[in-house]
């Protein structure tokens, strides 16, 4: 018989079955279900503090992500009236090339051999300390729509990453999470493939999912997330600005969807990947909103990568707190932009 072209190497635990191995705790539900209806209100517009969305570009350390977190909370409380803020506690990155670290997920040890089995266990026990020690429920990056719901139950906000927001899967997934999913745009730019993803993700659907014929009834708090674009000479170019927002109030009420809203990521193509640039494109934005009512009632938060430590290393080198994928803002850069962001939305 010929070889099979996969090995299969163990069966790993459903959802269901880690959930009830690493069960939460009534609090930690309770919690959730009251940072949800904040974010939907915020999202409905009933709420009009302004989402941070912020964090590492990828949580690759547990402690050193605790650590974080813990001083971000105490920032949450000086700025609460303006600012909502979801931490970004990414523990899947995708690849371009498919090969290099891919999160906590693969490595729960950046520099060890990749354990998928310890990987879930991993992500699944830092985020319940998240949310234990620190009250935040955070953000993720649906990389693998399948595993959505080892985390569903601690989780407040998802993204859709750039090269999977054409992908089926992904889009009818995000129609039944329950809780904002952010689309951003392709890597190439074209923003009818964004709003197309927005349009499946907020209709109903009917699908296979982790070997289930699923439903779901239509996610409304899907929605945009802009964050630059390459180029086919590999040129990074921004999409953050004001003409930029009034085309995407336009493609809204073209395609008749939900709820219109966008988040601007910061980075990535947005800043070129220049970490320092999200300092003034944030306030860009914020001008942006000041200008326009329009635009004020779109742009429902930014999303900023953000650290211990400023830049980034590669992996080996051991500095505690500093990012091992993109480069990320250090903490002093980011707790005075954050509450400079706060004493702006005064002024809105």
């Amino acid at each position: 018989m010929q070889e099979m072209p996969m090995n299969f190497i163990r069966k790993l635990p459903t959802p269901k079955e880690l959930k009830e191995q690493f069960p939460v705790k009534p609090d930690i539900v309770e919690i959730k279900e009251e940072r949800d209806e904040i974010i939907k209100n915020i999202f409905e517009g009933k709420d009009d503090r302004f989402l941070l969305i912020i964090g590492p570009c990828s949580a690759d350390n547990e402690e050193a992500v605790l650590d974080y977190l813990t001083r971000l909370a105490k920032v949450q409380e000086k700025v609460k009236e303006k600012i909502f803020i979801v931490p970004r506690v990414y523990t899947n990155k995708p690849r371009t090339k498919g090969v290099g670290y891919k999160g906590m997920l693969h490595q729960p040890d950046p520099e060890g051999e990749e354990d998928l089995l310890a990987g879930i266990i991993a992500i699944r026990e830092m985020h319940t300390r998240v949310v234990r020690e620190t009250g935040f429920t955070s953000a993720e990056e649906m990389l693998y729509p399948e595993n959505h719901r080892y985390l569903s139950d601690l989780l407040s906000y998802v993204a859709i990453g750039a090269r999977s927001v054409e992908d089926q899967l992904h889009r009818i997934t995000a129609s039944g999470i329950g809780i904002p999913v952010g689309m951003k745009n392709p890597t190439g730019g074209d923003i009818s493939v964004m709003m197309n993803s927005i349009a499946a993700a907020q209709s109903r659907q009917k699908f296979l999912y982790r070997g289930w014929e699923v439903t779901t009834e239509g996610n409304p708090m899907a929605h945009a997330i802009l964050r630059g674009y390459v180029d086919a000479y590999g040129r990074s170019h921004a999409n953050y600005h004001y003409e930029d927002l009034q085309g995407l109030i336009e493609s809204y009420e073209k395609n008749g969807l939900n709820n219109p809203a966008v988040i601007i990521d910061c980075n990535h193509a947005n800043s070129g990947k220049q970490y320092l640039e999200q300092i003034r494109i944030a306030k860009d934005v914020l001008h942006s909103c000041h200008v326009s009512g329009d635009i004020k009632k779109i742009v429902k938060g930014l999303m900023i990568e953000s650290y211990l430590e400023d830049g980034c290393q590669s992996i080996g080198e051991g500095i505690y707190g500093k990012s091992i994928t993109d480069p990320c803002l250090g903490w002093e850069k980011s707790e005075e932009l954050i509450l400079e962001l706060a004493h702006l939305l005064t002024l809105l």
